[in-house]
């Protein structure tokens, strides 16, 4: 398959549509997880996992870099026709995310003590948190893997086969956590344990269908030789370390809003716990372009085809606000009865209610950083990523704070308005270095 030179919003709708279905999966996993805590009778299941999850998703999407790099560097690597060095890209992530993954696990004990000391929830809900995080840690070197394995079709433009792997581990993720919660009644526990089986299963099947797929489509059989170059470890070191810094201080500003959540009360957290599966659900549709952007200007980058390039920018741009405007206007219609899917708990119902605003208003605004985050990652322009995360977070952590203080927990979600759009102009500041490739 290979890229026309002008890029038209139906040629991107079309590649974007495997990778709306499989992303729609992967924040069902939140609502379901959210779903199955909000019917335990209690609050502090919501908040625990509201935490447990807010701190693990800090910890893996910290190593987003492992995903993002390899689209980046493989999607050029194919617009080159440099097939060999697709693989070895491939081989040097693999072991990259196994040396991490078993890194975290060995270092769960001191973030546990960390989250309690920082969040300083009350003794039932700190009991909750610890269990699932001592469960859930394992499944790191396997979640790690996945992120490799779908950079590595992204950047190949197979998108389907990135679809299929993600919808496998969310959908089988969804099926053992509510096996184990609903049929043998193991709490909080059972989520855990539902997304670690689901992780391994999955890494194993496709893993398995990667080898052959590789084998089969550039005759190449995968082999360590010239795997750990000096040359390339720098430059994936470089380009890793600075998706890495961007990545962790996205995740903390996420974090952030549990925190100022946690510090209004339980339930606010818990009703913020509700409230942020809205934008992750707008997020991972939004994404979707993004994604298929990264695999498309990585390729023009690689081919040297400014206009195709231009051609991608403009028309992604399009769509990605229109698709931000539906997802809106659906919220706007179906906010009162999805809360009330979610959750049995009459105040927090009522105290979500108010914040319907917010849940509207940040897709749209939020569709243009999506965009700009896919075409930076896919001319692997991070070093410039990294700086207008930094700027973005650092006035982001005084507004909120602020506006929290002032406003409540209407402020906390002005300030999250805020950084998204502080996110787009920062990145639009560094948009002319991408053209200098040309």
């Amino acid at each position: 398959m290979k890229y026309p030179a002008i890029v038209t919003k139906s040629y991107l709708f079309k590649l974007s549509i495997p990778i709306f279905f499989s992303n729609l999966a992967i924040p069902m996993v939140g609502v379901v997880d959210t779903w199955l805590m909000g019917h335990q009778g209690d609050a502090s299941y919501l908040a625990a996992v509201s935490i447990s999850t807010s701190v693990i998703s800090m910890i893996f999407w910290s190593f987003g870099f492992l995903r993002m790099s390899t689209v980046g560097l493989v999607a050029q690597s194919y617009g080159k026709g440099d097939y060999r060095e697709i693989v070895l890209i491939a081989i040097r992530n693999l072991v990259l995310a196994s040396i991490i993954g078993f890194g975290i696990i060995f270092l769960q004990y001191p973030a546990t003590a960390l989250i309690n000391q920082f969040f300083d929830p009350s003794i039932f809900t700190q009991g909750l948190i610890n269990d699932y995080i001592s469960i859930r840690i394992f499944s790191a070197p396997a979640e790690l893997t996945i992120y490799v394995l779908v950079g590595l079709f992204i950047g190949l433009q197979r998108t389907i086969i990135s679809s299929l792997l993600i919808t496998f581990f969310c959908v089988i993720n969804i099926f053992f956590s509510l096996l184990f919660v609903n049929s043998y009644k193991l709490g909080i526990d059972g989520v855990a344990f539902g997304t670690v089986l689901s992780a391994y299963l999955t890494v194993l099947l496709f893993l398995l269908f990667t080898y052959f797929f590789i084998r089969n489509k550039f005759s190449i059989i995968p082999r360590f030789r010239k795997v750990f170059l000096k040359r390339k470890i720098l430059k994936l070191f470089n380009i890793n370390i600075n998706i890495f810094i961007r990545t962790i201080l996205l995740t903390f500003a996420f974090l952030l809003v549990t925190y100022h959540g946690a510090t209004l009360g339980e339930n606010y957290l818990a009703v913020n716990s509700i409230l942020i599966q809205f934008i992750i659900v707008a997020s991972f549709f939004l994404d979707a372009y993004a994604f298929s952007t990264e695999g498309i200007v990585g390729y023009a980058v690689g081919r040297k085809s400014k206009k195709s390039f231009l051609s991608i920018v403009s028309n992604s741009f399009e769509i990605s606000i229109v698709t931000g405007l539906v997802i809106s206007i659906l919220y706007l219609a179906f906010f009162k009865f999805i809360i009330n899917s979610l959750t049995d708990i009459e105040y927090i119902r009522f105290l979500s209610f108010s914040y319907v605003f917010w849940i509207v208003l940040i897709p749209p605004v939020a569709s243009f950083c999506y965009q700009f985050d896919g075409i930076f990652i896919g001319a692997s322009q991070t070093n410039e990523m990294r700086n207008a995360m930094i700027s973005s977070v650092i006035l982001f952590v005084a507004l909120s704070f602020f506006l929290t203080e002032k406003l409540g927990n209407h402020g906390l979600w002005f300030s999250l308005l805020i950084f998204m759009i502080l996110r787009s102009v920062t990145l639009n500041f560094y948009f002319y270095k991408i053209l200098k490739k040309f």
